[in-house]
Formats: C-alpha cells, structure tokens, sequence
C-alpha cells in the first residue's frame, strides 16, 4: 500500500464508521469493519488509482455491514436488543426549527446526522433488510443520488428505488412519531430524565406516573448477562411498577450525565455489584412533544458499553 493511499483512508476513516456504526448500530462492529476495509484495501487495492477512492472503501464497509447484520438475524438474542451507546458531545444538535420552504415543512423525509444515529431511529432500522437498510441510510442520511446508491451497492437504479420505496414504507411508524433532537428537545429530556430519577429515589409512586406518557415503553438490554425486562414493557402503570421494583441510585453509585446518540444520558456505575446485577448501565428517554416520557432505554450489556469506558474514565461529559 502505497503513502498515498495510507493518507486517502485515514481521511475518510470518519465518515465510514459513520457509516458502519449506522448500518450495524455497533459502535465494536463498527471498529471491525473499519478496520477490516484498511487491510483490504492494503491487500487488494482499487485497480484504478486515479478515480476518487471513497466509493470504493465505502462498497467494502457496506459489504462488510451487511453480512455483520445477516449474521445476528440468524443468532438468537436473550431480551430485547438496543443498539451500543456512542458520545455524540462533539457532534452539532440540528437547528431547533424544522426546515420551510415557501412557508411550508419540506416534504422530504430526510434525517440529519445527529437523529440517525438516535436509539429510536436504530431501532426502527432493525426492520428493515440489510439492503433496504444501506440504500435508506444512503439516500436518506447521506444524501446519495440513486446513480451512486446503484454502484455503492451494486444494484440497478430501479432496483434502488423500488428498495428505497419500500425501506420507506417500514419507517412510516417511526416518521408518524419521530421527534428530532433539537436542543429544546435535549432540553427537555434532560428535565424528564433528571425529574425520573429523583422521584425513582424518593419512590414517589404518583411523581412517576405523572412524568410518564400513556403509552410509554422500556426496553431494557442486558445481552443475557445481567437482570433485565426480556421484553418491552408498555404502559404507565406497568413501567412505573417495574422501575421502583427494581431501580435505585443511593448508596454505593456514581451517576454522571452524558451526551449519548444525540440526547442526555445517565451512566450509572455500581461499586458494589450484587448477583446478575450490571456494574454499569446507561439511562435514555425519549420525550412526546409535551415533554412527556415515552420510551425509556436501559442498556447494561458490556458488549454495548466498550465505546464508552475511554470517555467515562476521563471524565467526558
């Protein structure tokens, strides 16, 4: 592998873990994939030297995406799966307006960088094929034309349509709901995130309730290793009960507040650790438009939590 090439890929190193990481919702898997397109592209370099080298390193890592996500359709996974915290603290919230066009909400459905890399939108991601996953992300996030989808993916143009077309359809539920993390809306969930705790502290039964929508939700994964809901619980009564059964911070805890996909998070780390209880686990919502709680995240699986322990330890926040 000639210098060049060398400082070509170190360029573009961001943008396909960017690429990685939303098409697997792994930030290790991620690391995998990166790393793995460095030593083909050292081992069996693009023919030609002359033509920009992104597409190329970008057909590897989607490759390379796909068949990662293939493989865990196949396995079977204790509990609900959540995708792996990332810190998004550098990363600029998208403005806190929608976008007009002559005085009107644009009708494309696009989604900025910092909304795909939410825990909702990887979540409803996880509906859709691998295929249907990489041209979404393409066209959507990344602002691909259906010419360069087709060769990143090695599809015809109509085929790429009738994929995308399709890939849309499967996101209509989460675009009826979806909620960008603009800063009034980090704000907000910062407040209801914080209020949760400390009324889940104080056991404040009625407190809790009142921060919780209708309908709202937890899923909380544990990877099989640690004390979890093995699947999603819904509903204010239920997810209330469930949280002051089973979580306190008191003594023995550290909590400190992370920016994590795009939105306020709490990271919780246990000193001491009873039988199936995690040693760390991280705390999300998701809020309604009038502030309300409406999906509760919990992520404890240490595979989840590896992109995390560089940031926490030095004192990231």
């Amino acid at each position: 592998m000639t210098l060049p090439l060398a400082q070509l890929f170190d360029e573009h190193r961001r943008f396909l873990w960017g690429v990685s990481y939303r098409m697997t919702g792994s930030a290790a898997d991620a690391d995998d994939i990166v790393q793995e397109t460095f030593v083909r592209a050292m081992e069996h370099p693009p023919q030609r030297t002359d033509e920009p080298l992104r597409p190329w390193l970008v057909k590897v890592a989607l490759n390379l995406s796909r068949d990662i996500l293939r493989r865990r359709k196949r396995r079977e996974y204790v509990g609900p799966w959540l995708p792996s915290p990332i810190d998004t603290s550098e990363e600029a919230a998208p403005p806190s307006h929608e976008p007009m066009v002559d005085g009107r909400e644009t009708l494309e459905e696009r989604y900025d960088l910092l909304e795909s890399v939410s825990l909702a939108f990887l979540v409803a991601l996880e509906q859709l094929t691998p295929r249907q996953r990489a041209v979404l992300l393409l066209r959507d996030v990344f602002d691909y034309s259906v010419k360069e989808t087709a060769d990143a993916l090695d599809l015809s143009e109509p085929n790429v349509k009738t994929t995308h077309h399709r890939a849309r359809q499967v996101m209509a539920s989460y675009d009826g709901q979806r909620v960008r993390p603009t800063p009034l809306v980090q704000d907000a969930s910062r407040r209801a995130l914080f209020q949760f705790l400390q009324r889940l502290q104080a056991n404040d039964v009625a407190g809790v309730e009142a921060l919780l929508a209708d309908d709202v939700k937890t899923t909380t994964d544990g990877g099989g290793e640690f004390r979890s809901a093995l699947r999603t619980i819904v509903g204010r009564d239920k997810v209330a009960r469930f949280y002051l059964a089973v979580y306190s911070i008191g003594q023995g805890h550290t909590a400190r507040v992370m920016m994590l996909n795009g939105l306020p998070a709490v990271v919780i780390d246990t000193a001491i650790v009873p039988p199936r209880v995690a040693p760390r686990s991280v705390m999300q919502v998701d809020v309604d438009m009038a502030g309300r709680i409406q999906h509760i995240y919990v992520v404890s699986a240490t595979s989840k939590l590896s992109a995390l322990h560089s940031s926490v330890a030095q004192g990231h926040s």
